[in-house]
């Protein structure tokens, strides 16, 4: 296991900033008088907090107020679709500037010889953050490029069976279609209760739906449409006594919520890192267990020799340095805050909202209120209302941005908040879905 990049209270400290510049995460920023500036207000103002519980930082507008600054966002429009892609700290943004031009000199020498043999101190943070060995972690692209490495890259013959729900990424379904078409595998989803009583709901469906042919099963981490978190741990350890393999779509938990990977006890597991870690767009991680990186083929090719490396998975040809890098000031501003009070924080803003709207007559959450089933993504319908229609008015009329989701289970609109989004914000947002429940979309 590779040292700690921050103390066990996860304040972060004189001590615990130079340690993890030492490690060489970031490291290259302090070049930047500029990014060390942002880096030392940020040392500056986790300690005016570190008193604090999460929960109690949580509700610092003080605090919250300097990390909103710290992103060079519009506040022309109300971004509630931070799910997607998130906008990056001005850190993050200006370390990956400062990479791009660094690699343009002399580009093939800078960025074979100089830039790209530093994305192993990217590895090595990424690896903090999971809770794992720096040898299992491939830094890829996105949480669908890590994945369908995994969807595509398991043996499987004709008949074998992978198990899902009719909730996952649409891609991922897509994916498994096509092996489905090609292979002769057999593809079968289940339906999970939407906003369950407890975790065993989910954990049920999954039990009763495995059968001797079940060789994979595909659950997401945190359903990318609800918000809804599932019971990870005890899906993996189901599957592990029954011989059968769980990759784990963690596109919208890793730097999230404060977990690790013992926590999850999964062998596989993919992530995008341009959203809730504020990374550049188009960086994502790859987790596969060491003893298990040598039963996975590469998505493309790779030599005999490197069988069980976790580099393997990189593999992908010509590919620019710089977004790699600037995953290293992501992870310092990840830090900075400390996992606990963002967590805390994120839920504070989804509950903030929710609250505001949960008396209105026509509002249905799709979404749980239990701390251990959801956190900053939720989904919310106004009866009556078609969501599309309702995204579609609140952008052009309000300029709220917002995601319309129409399931065939169910439909409504997911609306996910970051640290950056004011109460102000939030609080405009619910005045305009008041109104909209009380008096119905205004006709056109």
């Amino acid at each position: 296991m590779i040292s700690s990049l921050h103390s066990q209270t996860e304040e972060l400290t004189r001590r615990s900033f130079l340690s993890m510049v030492g490690k060489g995460v970031g490291l290259a920023a302090l070049t930047s008088t500029t990014v060390a500036s942002l880096l030392e207000e940020l040392h500056a103002k986790a300690k005016s907090v570190e008193h604090l519980t999460p929960e109690q930082a949580a509700m610092d507008e003080d605090f919250w107020f300097y990390i909103q600054e710290s992103f060079s966002v519009t506040r022309g429009i109300i971004n509630l679709n931070n799910g997607g892609v998130s906008p990056s700290p001005r850190l993050v943004t200006e370390a990956y500037c400062r990479y791009t031009w660094q690699q343009e000199d002399a580009t093939a020498y800078t960025m074979w010889q100089i830039l790209e043999p530093q994305s192993e101190t990217i590895r090595t943070g990424l690896a903090e953050i999971f809770g794992c060995d720096r040898e299992e972690i491939a830094i890829t692209r996105n949480a669908s490029e890590s994945l369908e490495i995994l969807l595509m890259g398991l043996d499987l013959k004709s008949g074998d069976e992978i198990l899902t729900t009719t909730q996952d990424y649409p891609r991922m379904l897509t994916t498994l279609r096509q092996r489905e078409w090609r292979e002769g595998i057999s593809l079968k989803t289940i339906k999970i209760p939407i906003a369950p009583k407890s975790l065993d709901d989910i954990y049920m469906e999954f039990e009763k739906a495995i059968t001797p042919k079940t060789r994979v099963i595909l659950i997401s981490h945190v359903v990318n449409i609800t918000g809804q978190i599932t019971p990870i741990k005890q899906v993996c350890e189901l599957a592990r006594v029954k011989g059968i393999d769980v990759i784990v779509d963690g596109a919208h938990s890793f730097a999230h919520f404060d977990f690790k990977q013992p926590d999850l006890q999964c062998d596989y597991y993919g992530s995008s890192l341009h959203k809730w870690l504020f990374a550049p767009k188009g960086t994502g991680l790859l987790y596969v267990k060491k003893e298990k990186i040598e039963k996975i083929w590469p998505l493309m090719a790779a030599e005999k020799k490197q069988k069980d490396d976790i580099r393997k998975f990189e593999e992908i040809g010509t590919h620019p340095a710089a977004p790699r890098l600037a995953i290293g000031e992501a992870i310092l501003f990840h830090h900075g805050i400390g996992a606990k009070r963002k967590e805390a924080r994120l839920r504070y803003l989804s509950r903030y909202w929710m609250t505001r709207l949960k008396d209105l007559p026509n509002v249905r959450f799709h979404t749980s209120w239990e701390p251990n089933q959801s956190c900053g993504i939720a989904n919310v319908e106004l009866i009556g209302i078609d969501p599309a229609a309702l995204a579609n008015y609140l952008m052009s009329h309000h300029k709220i941005f917002t995601t319309p989701i129409l399931h065939e289970e169910f439909k409504g609109i997911r609306i996910t908040p970051s640290v950056y989004t004011t109460l102000q914000e939030l609080d405009r947002f619910c005045d305009v879905m008041t109104t909209i429940s009380k008096r119905g979309l205004p006709k056109s």
